[in-house]
């Protein structure tokens, strides 16, 4: 029995470049390596040290992500779209809502 396809795997909307960016790429990439522009800006962020990437934090307590290629990957769409009810959460939470 084949193992079945996540709905986003080998669709367009999952996953772009864009070459033209004044920026790409914005993370040191290997040579010929795919390069996802979609989460240009990572909609993980705000989720702190839950976001499940590769960040450090510098001396003056910002968020450093320049070696995180998590939001970059082609196979990690569905890893960010999983976690969009936990950015909802947090938003809530943000803004005094939550439990």
């Amino acid at each position: 029995m084949a193992e079945e396809k996540a709905y986003w795997e080998g669709k367009h909307f999952a996953f772009f470049t864009n070459k033209e960016c004044e920026y790409y790429p914005c993370h040191p990439v290997k040579e010929g390596e795919e390069f996802n522009c979609l989460f240009c800006y990572c909609p993980l962020y705000m989720l702190g040290r839950d976001c499940g990437g590769n960040f450090t934090y510098l001396e003056n307590g910002v968020k450093d992500c320049s070696k995180c290629l998590v939001p970059h990957r082609r196979n990690n769409y569905g890893y960010i779209a999983s976690r969009f009810q936990s950015i909802v959460e947090e938003m809530s939470r943000r803004e005094g809502k939550g439990d």
